[in-house]
């Protein structure tokens, strides 16, 4: 059995995140998922929209999702030696940066394949976020703020 593990935000849940999923399940039997918990949002200086357990229960709901889990590390090789996993994935963006360039040295030394998938073009949750921050600004004078 092929157990395979990502991590993510997954705030504002899109196809993006979506199609990782899909692609992800498509190249294991197992697929288990770590959703960022509100406390590791804040590393990137960010807040996440949807609270931390509602976005586990999105992704939990996906169905190409075995099991979604807290993260609670950014430390990927010890996520690895509490589960045990085959293939890390994770997308391009990360592709060639020191950080990703140590965990594929670490991860090829006990077996494990990362793979990267391309990151979706034109799609984010920061840009949905910004676009609706932009949206909610253009109210015309008068209008009733939500």
């Amino acid at each position: 059995m092929v157990i395979g593990y990502t991590t993510g935000v997954f705030d504002l849940f899109h196809i993006g995140h979506l199609n990782m999923l899909k692609n992800a399940k498509a190249m294991c039997d197992k697929l288990i998922v770590g959703v960022t918990v509100d406390e590791l949002v804040a590393y990137k200086h960010k807040k996440a929209v949807i609270p931390f357990e509602e976005r586990l229960e999105i992704v939990r709901s996906v169905k190409y999702v075995d099991v979604a889990i807290a993260q609670t590390s950014m430390d990927k090789f010890e996520m690895w030696q509490k589960l045990g996993f085959d293939v890390m994935f994770v997308g391009d963006d990360w592709y060639g940066t020191q950080k990703w360039q140590d965990y594929e040295k670490q991860f090829r030394e006990v077996g494990v394949r990362i793979v990267y998938f391309p990151y979706t073009k034109g799609t984010s949750s920061t840009l949905i976020n910004e676009t609706l921050t932009s949206l909610r600004e253009k109210r015309l004078p008068g209008e009733n703020q939500v």
